[in-house]
């Protein structure tokens, strides 16, 4: 198929997808980015956010929390640290991921590598906005 490029998402709990996709939105950690069929060979770093699959069978969301992604022409995959379908998040499981991110930025301000606790801070900050963006 000329118009999609094979797309696979996989986490450490599971293989989330794996079909055709026409077009891939990537929170990217260094800005998000769309990726296509024929797209420049890339790897880049997910922040946590909404990746957005196009196929056509229609479109699907996944909430990821970091990992990264591999653009290869024609195909994408994505290795995400946890990855939910975006209809399957609960605001409970959003709570967690918050604490889960406030706790590394408490422990990188009381440690003594004071050059993690910018990269904590925005962690935390990505983790809160998730949930307003959501509306959860």
């Amino acid at each position: 198929m000329a118009n999609t490029m094979q797309f696979d998402l996989v986490s450490p709990e599971r293989s989330l997808a794996s079909l055709q996709a026409s077009a891939v939105q990537i929170p990217g950690a260094d800005g998000d980015m769309t990726a296509m069929p024929d797209h420049a060979p890339t790897i880049t770093t997910l922040r946590p956010g909404i990746l957005k699959v196009e196929a056509p069978e229609g479109t699907s969301e996944y909430l990821v929390t970091g990992g990264f992604a591999q653009i290869n022409g024609d195909a994408l995959s994505v290795l995400a640290e946890k990855a939910i379908p975006v209809a399957e998040v609960t605001r409970s499981q959003l709570d967690d991921l918050i604490a889960e991110a406030r706790a590394s930025h408490e422990a990188a301000l009381n440690g003594d590598d004071r050059t993690i606790v910018d990269d904590a801070a925005k962690l935390l900050a990505d983790m809160e906005a998730l949930g307003t963006h959501m509306s959860l």
